[in-house]
């Protein structure tokens, strides 16, 4: 394989990503337009705002991480993660947090809003990639039968710290994600394999204790198994986004056909975006963009499989993971194969913080490609 050869990044990860992100910005253009014009008088506001303060930014912040030597990536992943659970913890200061649907997720920065939460899954992944690499060499070298506690338990304290200040907000989707994705890459650095089993038997206790006693939460999954009752109440999200999804038929009502028709469907750009997304592409848009993500997980898992170093490998792995698999979920809850999720359709969603985060990891994707192509190689 030649040198140029090694220097081209994965560019058919790279046009995943760029369809579905140009499909988003035709879903959003159209599915917000009425509910632009009725709230702001401004047709195109909701899609302005996504460009300048999600996209745009998103691409530059994509090209840097594209550009950054790996090196710094591991240095800095400590660095990332404490500037991350510093704005988590900004969000709970009166003045700077703000609070909206009940929930506590957002700094203003006047001319602007950020979401530390969707920050903080691509810094949490970095650095978990940096600490498991460091971590298990040196138990293989200096350290060996204590994984439990310099491993095992350390591991849980980080996971157990995010997660309070992530259920705090709450927000206990993303912390879903996170904590899945972690154990995912936990796993998948070559822990012992009971550590794993102890950790899926504590997150099915807390992932039980967490919805049955919060009435919300217990609410939201008892409404998932009985979808008929209370249809204008608890179920109405639910109830909506599956008929604006399933009235899209095999090729969708075209575009622009939800934009005044659904706008009272709530999240309709936002977490229930794939609702409007299936209504104007229909059956067929969904298997499309279906495919879109199952070509970005193809292709983001090849490049962990041809990584020679740990980190990057643990690190590819994990924001593929969870690109994909929060991708899944959203779509999921939307056609009500699993409770209402309240996290966003990656690449789709209206949201600047998510996308400009999504877009940067997808840069780190491409930046460990072009230095990994070589198939026989492997840490």
């Amino acid at each position: 394989m030649t040198k140029e050869t090694s220097k081209k990044p994965d560019f058919v990860l790279l046009a995943a990503a760029a369809a579905a992100l140009v499909l988003g910005i035709l879903i959003l253009s159209s599915a917000s337009a009425s509910l632009s014009q009725a709230k702001y008088q401004d047709s195109y506001y909701f899609i302005v705002h996504q460009l300048v303060f999600g996209i745009f930014p998103g691409i530059a912040a994509g090209f840097l991480a594209y550009k950054i030597p790996l090196i710094f990536f591991r240095k800095a992943a400590p660095l990332m993660l404490l500037a991350s659970v510093l704005m988590l913890i900004l969000i709970f200061v009166p003045g700077i947090g703000f609070s909206a649907g009940g929930a506590q997720r957002w700094i203003h920065l006047g001319f602007a809003t950020v979401q530390p939460s969707e920050i903080l899954k691509f810094t949490f992944i970095i650095y978990l990639a940096s600490w498991l690499d460091a971590r298990m060499i040196g138990i293989r070298s200096k350290i060996k039968n204590k994984e439990f506690g310099h491993t095992f338990l350390a591991f849980l304290l980080v996971v157990g710290l995010i997660g309070f200040l992530l259920l705090k907000q709450p927000d206990l989707s993303t912390f879903g994600i996170t904590a899945l994705t972690a154990f995912a890459m936990y796993f998948l650095a070559k822990t012992p394999l009971k550590h794993s089993l102890l950790i899926v038997v504590a997150g099915v206790f807390l992932l039980s204790a967490l919805v049955y006693f919060e009435p919300y939460r217990f609410e939201r999954f008892s409404a998932w198994l009985s979808p008929q009752a209370d249809p204008l109440g608890k179920n109405f999200q639910s109830n909506q986004a599956l008929i604006v999804a399933g009235s899209g038929g095999i090729f969708g009502q075209g575009f622009g056909s939800s934009s005044s028709k659904y706008s009272l469907l709530p999240e309709l750009i936002g977490d229930s975006v794939f609702a409007p997304y299936a209504h104007e592409l229909g059956f067929a848009g969904g298997a499309i963009l279906a495919a879109i993500f199952a070509i970005f997980a193809w292709r983001g898992f090849l490049i962990a499989r041809r990584c020679r170093q740990k980190f990057e490998y643990l690190a590819v792995f994990g924001i593929t993971f969870w690109i994909v698999f929060q991708a899944m979920v959203n779509i999921s809850s939307t056609i009500g194969l699993i409770p209402l999720s309240g996290i966003p359709l990656p690449f789709i969603s209206y949201g600047g913080t998510a996308i400009m985060v999504e877009l940067a990891a997808v840069g780190f994707l491409l930046n460990v490609s072009r230095q990994e192509n070589d198939k026989n190689t492997r840490f």
